[in-house]
């Protein structure tokens, strides 16, 4: 099974898709991780896709899909995929069908994590790490149990991430919709797409999608 999880930043596409992989021996398919891993390698892709990165330009269409093709060749048919960033443009998405066709596979279901944009600003401007052990908190919805100490490791540091701002996060959203607008009619055609409350607890969340991959 093939699936599209879509959702602006901060919905928990990531840790959805890692629920799947855990639960249903699933594989993510990350843009940004496949980015960073082809990056590393030692390959005329990964020296184009690090000169692209250096000079501060836009990963192509066509290398992007290149990757997703590269990773669908080295799956196995029984594996199904979660596709996470990708497509972002009706281009991709139409590159995307042809690719799933080479590799005899087609798209299941699309699912899109709704949320409240106010929610989803609160929810992460408010979070932050231990800068020792890396265990998350909020200031609204987990606080440690002692003040100012992190329950894992007993740190008094803690950190923020420098773009989990309002501004920035609104600016996201605003990308989000403009870029996945343009998509969404198409798979809506085809009757995949649905839709779930992203703002939910995880636990629902992973229900409602498991719901929807048992039909």
């Amino acid at each position: 099974m093939d699936i599209i999880l879509l959702g602006p930043p901060g919905a928990g596409k990531g840790t959805q898709a890692q629920r799947l992989v855990e639960h249903h021996g699933m594989r993510q398919l990350s843009t940004g991780d496949m980015l960073r891993e082809t990056r590393k390698a030692d390959s005329e892709l990964g020296r184009k896709v690090s000169d692209i990165m250096d000079s501060g330009g836009l990963v192509s269409d066509e290398i992007v899909s290149a990757m997703i093709d590269a990773k669908l060749g080295e799956m196995g048919p029984e594996m199904g995929a979660i596709f996470d960033g990708y497509p972002r443009t009706a281009a991709q998405a139409e590159q995307l069908d042809e690719i799933l066709a080479k590799h005899y596979r087609q798209l299941d279901h699309v699912i899109e994590l709704e949320v409240n944009e106010d929610a989803l600003v609160e929810r992460i401007t408010g979070r932050y790490t231990c800068a020792n052990c890396g265990a998350g908190y909020h200031d609204v919805f987990h606080l440690p149990a002692k003040e100012g100490v992190c329950d894992k490791c007993g740190s008094t540091e803690f950190k923020r991430r420098p773009d989990d701002n309002e501004e920035t996060v609104r600016t996201r959203m605003q990308e989000y919709r403009g870029k996945t607008a343009p998509i969404l009619p198409g798979y809506e055609a085809r009757g995949i797409v649905s839709r779930v409350d992203g703002m939910a607890s995880i636990e629902d969340v992973t229900h409602a999608i498991d719901s929807i991959l048992s039909r």
